[in-house]
């Protein structure tokens, strides 16, 4: 479907109507639902418009024009650009000003925000769903959180009552942020690990923790030197069973555009068959894809 410039910002004063403090997107290009608009996306943060530009486009000096006069009569202040196809080209305010110490409210949980990096943020708003999911499935499990990143997941799954999470990611700061978003929130780290390994590396000292009642695995989809899907998923689902409970929650996450439900679903199949798969988490409806196959994918397992 084709938008004009005009019909976009309608969709932002229709979208802006409504906003909390709490986290939303009000426009979501990298869908595929707006033909010349995909390189866009825009959040709202509170009082900040947070946009995000993912390759170059003629439109761009007319729509950061038209976001200008957007925000005079909008409840938004500050506007941020984050432009992704510039390589390390920092984000740019181009209305207001930042604060120090931003963080987003989802649910009423607080993660911190780095709005001025030019790659990811430090928060997944299209895992909401998942991390509602792991809050209602953690209590009184050994929570184990894979790729943690800064953590959104243990904080959910430690307001879900865990018995005790364990952290890894083999970036210290992102590390770093996630004992940040813990204390935050003032969440108690005495069972909270942070541990900066590279997975496939340190299953020894993974296996020696467990076993675990809930297993998170949300890894990049490639990363280089470190983990890549098409060929390292399956090492890691190869093992789960020997760290797994007899009762044991899987939630095994893949963001890739060119793989589908099916290649974990077969993963488990072929090299975890002691694991049934129970069901795939809806998406965001503001997160909506022409190809959901293409867009994000939160599989449920459980030992059979």
């Amino acid at each position: 479907m084709s938008i004009s410039i005009d019909e976009l910002k309608h969709i932002l004063e229709t979208k802006s109507s409504d906003l909390s403090a709490e986290f939303k997107r009000i426009f979501h290009g990298r869908g595929g639902l707006y033909d010349q608009w995909r390189h866009l996306t825009i959040d709202s943060i509170d009082n900040i418009l947070s946009i995000y530009l993912y390759f170059e486009n003629d439109n761009e000096s007319l729509f950061l024009e038209m976001i200008k006069e957007f925000i005079k009569n909008s409840r938004h202040n500050t506007v941020v650009v984050q432009r992704r196809y510039k390589s390390s080209y920092p984000s740019e305010v181009i209305v207001g000003e930042l604060e120090d110490d931003i963080y987003i409210l989802e649910n009423g949980v607080k993660i911190y925000l780095n709005l001025l990096t030019n790659k990811n943020n430090g928060y997944f708003p299209d895992m909401k769903n998942g991390r509602a999911f792991v809050k209602e499935n953690a209590k009184d499990k050994k929570v184990l959180n894979l790729f943690s990143y800064t953590c959104a997941f243990s904080l959910f799954a430690s307001l879900g009552e865990a018995k005790s999470v364990i952290n890894i990611d083999m970036s210290k700061s992102a590390l770093s942020t996630g004992r940040k978003n813990h204390h935050l929130n003032n969440i108690d780290t005495k069972n909270i690990s942070f541990l900066p390994h590279n997975i496939l590396k340190s299953f020894g000292r993974i296996k020696r923790d467990g076993p675990y009642g809930l297993i998170i695995i949300d890894p990049p989809t490639f990363q280089k030197g470190s983990f890549e899907a098409t060929k390292d998923y399956s090492k890691i689902i190869k093992k789960l069973y020997s760290i797994a409970t007899p009762n044991c929650i899987v939630l095994a996450c893949l963001n890739s555009p060119d793989l589908n439900s099916e290649f974990i679903i077969d993963l488990f199949s072929e090299f975890a068959p002691e694991f049934e798969f129970v069901k795939q988490l809806d998406n965001l409806e503001e997160f909506k894809a022409l190809d959901e196959q293409r867009s994000l994918k939160n599989l449920v397992f459980r030992v059979k």
